[in-house]
């Protein structure tokens, strides 16, 4: 049943306005429905839900993602919009200048507004 359906993400917000702004100003996509606690986005055909919680941005870990054709001009996009890349120094995970290689991809991290972790990714293979 449910591999023949579609599946969302819903990603928490604890100020869905400036949310809002992030997600339809900052990133560009385009926003679906606007209700009083969510806000319902659309992004390359896939759906995503933005709900009031809060809880949001505590999650340490990366909660949504695109994989990109080109990350380097995806990153100097986003750059451009003002959006900061995080760097990681972790067993298993480094960055350099956002990016991090292995594994036959190459990815780099953001936050939202609500200190959600986003990723990019563009797949080598």
């Amino acid at each position: 049943m449910l591999a023949d359906t579609p599946l969302n993400a819903v990603i928490p917000a604890t100020d869905i306005e400036r949310a809002k702004h992030f997600y339809g100003d900052t990133l560009g996509l385009k926003l679906i429905d606007d209700r009083q606690d969510t806000a319902l986005f659309e992004s390359g055909g896939a759906r995503f839900v933005l709900y009031t919680t809060p809880s949001g941005g505590q999650a340490a870990h990366t909660l949504a993602g695109w994989v990109v054709g080109d990350l380097d001009a995806e990153m100097t996009e986003l750059r451009g919009r003002g959006v900061t890349f995080e760097e990681y120094d972790l067993p298993g995970l480094k960055t350099v200048n956002g990016v991090a290689e292995g594994a036959g991809m190459r990815g780099a991290w953001f936050k939202d507004s609500e200190g959600n972790i986003l990723s990019v990714v563009e797949d080598l293979r």
